[in-house]
């Protein structure tokens, strides 16, 4: 049988570490059960990540690569309000395409930050500077000057109507009822758009999303 290469082996064991924390949580997700989960040797998982901070760095690591990815693929390089709307939507249609991901994050955020390291800051420090960076430019490129005070607090509100949403849709995983609910909460962006920019955006298209298969799972450990 030919041999995984390492990376690939890794890359397995943090999928399938996500799909584990998923469905047990933190500590449902041993060592044990995410190797059965990646039908691999435990040994390997082992030889893989030396500890179970090691993994779960990992795990950080894919979380906001993935998250970064998202924000990327959603940047229909509009001007700052239309990016906002584009960059909200995708992030809300990607929670409701991946289940996994809200119930992962949930569990990742609050074991991050019942330990020393700031692994949970480092996740979400790096999705506001990407969305940041990504609303700024937008401003630059319409040739509008917008306060950097200003593009601070699109980026906060962009990130919490999409936590908000996330939370919403792991507790009661209705499609159809968080379908309008996407609505209505960008309905609430262009509302604060309006008050602070002097105008809504028009609704726009939406960019091509990935298919579910796509877009990964996540980590978890012992």
């Amino acid at each position: 049988m030919a041999r995984i290469p390492a990376a690939e082996r890794r890359a397995e064991l943090v999928a399938a570490a996500v799909r584990v924390i998923a469905a047990d949580g933190v500590d449902g997700a041993t060592t044990r059960r995410i190797a059965q989960e990646a039908n691999a040797p435990l040994a390997t998982l082992h030889y893989c990540f030396a500890t179970k901070e090691v993994l779960f760095a990992a795990v950080f690591e894919h979380v906001a690569g993935q998250y970064r990815e998202v924000l990327t693929r959603n940047d229909v390089h509009g001007d700052m309000a239309i990016t906002a709307r584009a960059l909200l939507r995708g992030v809300m249609e990607w929670y409701l395409a991946n289940p996994d991901f809200g119930a992962a994050i949930v569990e990742l955020i609050s074991w991050g930050q019942r330990q020393e390291g700031q692994q949970a800051e480092m996740v979400y420090n790096e999705a506001s500077a990407t969305i940041r960076t990504k609303l700024a430019s937008a401003a630059t490129a319409s040739g509008r000057p917008v306060d950097p005070d200003t593009i601070d607090a699109l980026t906060y509100i962009v990130s919490t109507l999409s936590d908000g949403f996330a939370l919403n849709w792991l507790v009661f995983t209705d499609p159809p009822a968080a379908e309008r609910q996407i609505e209505l909460i960008l309905g609430v962006l262009d509302a604060w758009i309006a008050a602070h920019l002097g105008d809504a955006p028009a609704p726009a298209a939406r960019p091509s999303q990935a298919s579910p298969a796509e877009l990964v799972s996540w980590v978890s450990v012992e």
